[in-house]
């Protein structure tokens, strides 16, 4: 019953923000980008929590329980790295450039900087969002499902019907500021979570004699083959292309806001990766003390050994507090990657976009109700893991647009036919590697050779195009020069 109220007021909380941020959004252009006023902290970690999502707490401990530091040591490696040079290079550039071409989406965005009338781009980019984030969607509903399911004992169904409902309802009524502001107070609360999960669970194994390198042998072993490691760590090529963290960079104050945004997402990044890598190790020594429900046997699951450890270190009372930061992992991804589908479909498909803008905001409305319930589809049919579809999305988004989305801020003459042939080179090459090409004995991740022969793509078909004209590459200069001035 205390759990059942934890969750109740939790979700109030977040219904309450939504409603309140329905009275601040007067057009569509606020449901989709928040006016462009969102500070730096809030916007470092509500990119961070929408980054992150169920992966943070229950894919990433349960990989390093089952299998121990080679895939959370090498992941979280090239997360981090990837994610400081996404702010670095890509942040303040991109806020600048957006402004000055009156774009507030991505597809739009590529439309306007390579001056391309045909709209090809658009709808080659819109069609990839709509693909691989509900895909995207499908795995953060599927995380929730673990969540109810484990907590309440309530059936998958139940627990995925729920999980679906509550993160329509709060993105339905305030869009962009009730996705920013809710993802800020649920990255907070992620944080939270994960330090005392990790400070409880560090001294109920510590001085009880049980060692987890002799329960697993390969707990602290994380040398592996070269083609795993850089795969792992190829990971982190997947931020330059994901249009759910990008839309904070547009939605962002100011460029000149970005360097402190950058230094507190950091921050907020590197503490949850060493923390969850850590309850996954500290999860395998206390499973050897006090076997934990619902990680072995036929319905079991190494992905809830975050959920089973915080049913054994807490009372109810600060247990719901901490099973609540799941769903808050859930919900700040699914809730931005659905405002980033209703976008699309309302700024990006052109019979859409050219009705008046009250007409716009109900359909982006109607919208995340509609990718709601195919995500839900989904979900409701796959059996794969969490990991395993996060990394299906994560690498189509960042082949596709990632390549293009760093060219096109660092290299003036990148072109309209270059960027097509990124995405298309980018995304099919995911496809084709994920369900065709494998290596013996190594973890191939689809998306390193997706991002490296995209790249080579936009590059070479630049190069052999027409230049962009002289009024892009001025708004160009004039983006880079104030982007550098801070």
């Amino acid at each position: 019953m205390l759990i059942f109220i934890q969750f109740g007021l939790y979700l109030a909380l977040m219904l309450g923000v939504g409603w309140y941020s329905m009275k601040k959004t007067n057009s569509n252009e606020d449901f989709i980008i928040g006016g462009r006023q969102l500070g730096p902290v809030p916007t470092a970690i509500s990119a961070g929590a929408s980054d992150m999502s169920s992966w943070l707490l229950l894919g990433l401990p349960g990989a390093v329980f089952a299998s121990g530091l080679v895939e959370g040591v090498w992941i979280s490696l090239g997360l981090a790295i990837g994610a400081y040079i996404n702010w670095l290079v890509v942040a303040g550039k991109l806020r600048s450039l957006t402004e000055k071409l009156d774009t507030v989406t991505l597809p739009s965005y590529f439309s306007k900087r390579f001056e391309d009338e045909t709209h090809v781009l658009k709808v080659i980019s819109t069609v990839i969002i709509l693909l691989f984030f509900t895909l995207y969607v499908a795995s953060g509903l599927k995380g929730g499902t673990l969540l109810f399911a484990h907590t309440f004992g309530a059936s998958e169904e139940i627990g995925l019907i729920i999980t679906t409902l509550v993160i329509v309802s709060y993105t339905f009524l305030g869009g962009y500021l009730a996705v920013c502001w809710t993802d800020f107070i649920q990255g907070l609360l992620m944080l939270t979570a994960l330090v005392f999960c990790g400070l409880f669970g560090f001294f109920a194994i510590t001085g009880s004699g049980v060692s987890i390198s002799s329960i697993n042998p390969e707990a602290f072993h994380f040398s592996t083959g070269w083609i795993t490691a850089i795969s792992l760590m190829a990971w982190g090529f997947g931020y330059f292309g994901q249009p759910h963290i990008l839309a904070r960079f547009i939605g962002i104050d100011s460029v000149k806001s970005v360097p402190k945004s950058r230094r507190v997402a950091t921050i907020w990044m590197v503490l949850c990766l060493i923390l969850a890598t850590a309850i996954g190790l500290i999860g395998i020594g206390y499973n050897g003390i006090s076997p934990l429900e619902g990680i072995y046997g036929p319905d079991g699951n190494s992905e809830r050994i975050f959920l089973a450890l915080t049913d054994a270190l807490f009372h109810p009372v600060f247990g719901g507090f901490v099973l609540a930061a799941v769903l808050a992992a859930v919900m700040s991804t699914a809730d931005s990657q659905l405002l980033v589908l209703t976008s699309s479909l309302t700024e990006d498909i052109p019979f859409i976009a050219k009705k008046d803008d009250k007409t716009k905001e109900i359909i982006s409305r109607v919208g995340i109700v509609g990718f709601a319930l195919l995500a839900f589809i989904i979900a409701s049919r796959d059996n794969g893991n969490i990991l395993n579809m996060v990394g299906y999305a994560w690498g189509g988004f960042g082949a596709a647009f990632g390549p293009v989305i760093i060219l096109s801020v660092i290299w003036r003459k990148t072109t309209k036919w270059g960027a097509l042939a990124g995405m298309i080179v980018g995304a099919v090459t995911v496809v084709i590697v994920k369900n065709f090409i494998s290596i013996e004995g190594e973890y191939f991740y689809e998306l390193l050779p997706g991002f490296i022969l995209a790249f080579l793509a936009v590059i070479l078909v630049s190069l052999a195009t027409k230049t962009p004209s002289e009024e892009i590459l001025t708004r160009f200069d004039l983006a880079k020069e104030e982007a550098r001035s801070v």
